[in-house]
């Protein structure tokens, strides 16, 4: 009798038991996703960092780690005063205030400019976690307790963590004032782990943030 291959028999496994994936692909679709949105759907349409020419302002993506992709306004990137701001290092302590979201190839859509209404409501990406104070409002309407949510701005030491993977890594390089859209792949978010029984495994998540104070 001839013997199944381990990569055989794997493959059987998966077709057998639900929810079953090889991580190289799920990575792969993510990365790919995220690149095809960066570069094409999302305003202003973005290019990889290392075709920017110098000299010559354009909106761009960086990538770090395997993998986040971090886009910085391009209006604070290329603010005169930006060099002259602290910059995030390894050893630093950030505080910053942020929204996080489960991605999902589409733009993702803030407060509206003239506030938030009923009417306007369904227009608004709702973030699965949050500590941006202008979006209270959007809790409140969507049923949220109040009190049961930290308005407060997250302080956080680089040296210990205690953030997930992708946060850390776009954090790195940023000045006090940047506005940052950081898109991560699942194993630089929650990876296998089912977040407060919201995120499924395997999702990728975007991250908005701003740097309010490095220390």
């Amino acid at each position: 009798m001839k013997k199944f291959s381990i990569s055989l028999l794997f493959s059987v496994l998966c077709t057998l038991l639900a929810g079953c994936s090889d991580p190289v692909d799920v990575l792969g679709k993510q990365k790919s996703d995220f690149v095809s949105f960066l570069e094409r759907s999302h305003q202003p349409r973005l290019v990889p960092g290392e075709q920017v020419e110098e000299g010559t302002p354009a909106a761009f993506y960086t990538v770090s780690g395997d993998a986040v992709y971090r886009y910085i306004d391009i209006g604070d990137y290329y603010n005169p005063a930006r060099p002259e701001r602290p910059e995030v290092t390894a050893d630093s302590w950030v505080t910053v205030t942020f929204r996080s979201y489960v991605f999902n190839n589409t733009v993702i859509r803030g407060l509206p400019d003239g506030g938030l209404t009923e009417s306007n409501f369904s227009s608004v990406t709702p973030p699965f976690y949050a500590n941006d104070p202008s979006f209270e409002p959007y809790f409140r309407m969507a049923g949220l307790t109040p009190g049961a949510w930290d308005f407060e701005p997250l302080r956080i030491d680089m040296r210990k963590g205690g953030i997930i993977k992708g946060l850390q890594a776009a954090l790195l390089g940023c000045r006090e004032g940047d506005r940052v859209e950081a898109y991560m792949t699942c194993n630089m978010a929650y990876g296998d782990k089912n977040y407060m029984y919201m995120i499924p495994v395997q999702t990728p998540v975007a991250v908005f943030f701003r740097v309010d104070k490095v220390e």
